[in-house]
């Protein structure tokens, strides 16, 4: 039964890999690749399909629950992974039409896809393997930010146009490595036979049929949803859960900035000359190693310590108003929203190759700093509550990047730099006092 369920969580951890180095390599190149797009006909932006995905994934979390229960994760898992299929399979005949559609589908797509996983994984573990089991899963995901970029550089290095062949087989190339991720959703096995195929001893046949079965599952999900539902209305109304919205937003601003934003950017700036292509998928390595490297030492160093939870969101801050700095100094303002493939105004300092890849490292290491640490005091405070916490969590980040990913195409990029500063600070001040608030709880309960 143990080595059944390692393999189930490296099979779903390869199944992801596959599926996010289809999408995450996507999400990253997509804006570029839409502007250089030869086709009149084709009107739509990269920006707007991703801020679409993240409204639609936002409110989908809300259903996928009730979904996941009545058809079980790993058919859950496999929809969904035919729905990221669907959505890189665009780009490679692109029609605005379907470009926007198969953004709505993916954007429900995702939200099944994480309470499946979520769901699937914790159907896996135990206790005493849950920590391991997560950092086997993450592993493999995060793995996914660096195979996908890295053929974007070597593909791109050079190019300052890319062509209609180029663009095929690189979509081509990803749409086959998500269907294989897809696929590998069947290869999971079950690991505890389901409650409801009980047989009766006399006959040997199901005590209920499929339908009745369905229709049960059907039922208790709905309840679940209710009462879920219920829930989050509950702590939406609570001080810590208001508190810590503010953080939740910046992350999700931060989430479109370095995913999608940056690296249209680099790509678009006139200095970097014909390596300019090719750093997308190097700035794109570059913040996953940044994620990996924060993920490994806050995540797990760091676990359940009340002052270097505090301390680690403050590093989160200082490295990304490093990084807008920086960024404020080295790219064009108009990088974000220049509608040729490159820039036309001039930055502070000459454009360097080197400081745009460390404002990559920073971008990753400090989205990290605040993601891991907002899971460890919603795990903390909500222990009780988790599912409905996370939920939240999820909402807000989803709404916020939702947003972002909307006005990223008409803001000159000092003032996308600036609203990220104004709300990441306000945003720590407030993880800063949901920490003073519950160390003070703490204190009382220890006096009493």
């Amino acid at each position: 039964m143990a080595d059944l369920r390692i393999y189930n969580v490296v099979i779903l951890g390869l199944g992801f890999l596959f599926i996010f180095t289809a999408f995450t390599t996507c999400g990253n190149i997509e804006q570029t690749i839409v502007k250089s797009l030869d086709n009149d006909t084709f009107t739509g932006s990269g920006y707007h399909s991703l801020g679409i995905i993240y409204g639609m994934f936002s409110f989908s979390n809300l259903l996928a629950p009730t979904v996941v229960a009545i058809i079980g994760p790993q058919f859950t898992m496999f929809f969904s992974g035919i729905l990221y299929s669907g959505y890189v399979a665009v780009f490679i005949t692109p029609s605005t039409w379907s470009f926007y559609f198969t953004s709505v589908l993916i954007g429900i797509g995702a939200a099944m896809l994480w309470t499946a996983q979520g769901h699937f994984l914790v159907e896996n573990s135990d206790a005493s393997t849950i920590n391991r089991n997560t950092g086997m899963f993450w592993a493999l995901l995060q793995c996914s930010m660096l195979f996908g970029n890295l053929y974007i550089y070597f593909d791109w290095n050079g190019s300052t146009e890319i062509s209609d062949r180029s663009r095929k087989t690189i979509f081509i190339g990803l749409l086959v490595t998500s269907v294989l991720g897809t696929l590998s959703f069947l290869a999971l096995r079950k690991t505890l036979p389901p409650e409801e195929e009980m047989l009766n001893d006399e006959e040997g046949q199901p005590l209920l049929s499929t339908h009745m079965m369905y229709k049960q599952r059907a039922n208790f999900a709905v309840q679940d949803a209710k009462s879920e539902f219920k829930t989050i209305l509950q702590l939406l109304k609570t001080k810590t859960i208001l508190l810590l919205s503010c953080c939740m937003a910046y992350s999700g601003l931060e989430l479109s900035f370095y995913s999608g934003v940056y690296g249209t950017c680099i790509g678009a700036t006139t200095e970097f000359g014909a390596a300019a292509k090719g750093l997308i998928g190097i700035s794109g390595i570059v913040v996953g190693i940044g994620e990996i490297v924060g993920g490994g030492i806050f995540g797990l160093v760091c676990k359940n310590n009340r002052f270097r939870r505090t301390s680690v969101v403050f590093l989160g801050m200082v490295v990304h108003f490093i990084a807008f700095y920086l960024i404020y100094l080295n790219i064009p303002d108009d990088a974000p929203v220049v509608l040729k493939t490159s820039t036309l105004n001039k930055p502070y300092l000459t454009p360097s190759i080197s400081i745009a890849l460390l404002c990559s490292f920073l971008l990753g290491l400090g989205d990290s700093c605040f993601n891991t640490q907002l899971y460890s005091i919603l795990g903390r405070v909500y222990a009780e509550q988790s599912t409905p916490a996370f939920a939240i969590f999820k909402f807000i980040q989803s709404i916020f990047a939702a947003v972002a990913f909307f006005y990223s195409g008409y803001l000159l990029l000092t003032w996308q730099l600036l609203l990220m500063a104004i709300l990441g600070f306000i945003g720590t001040l407030c993880f800063f006092m949901v920490e003073r608030i519950q160390n003070f709880s703490v204190d009382l309960q220890q006096e009493y």
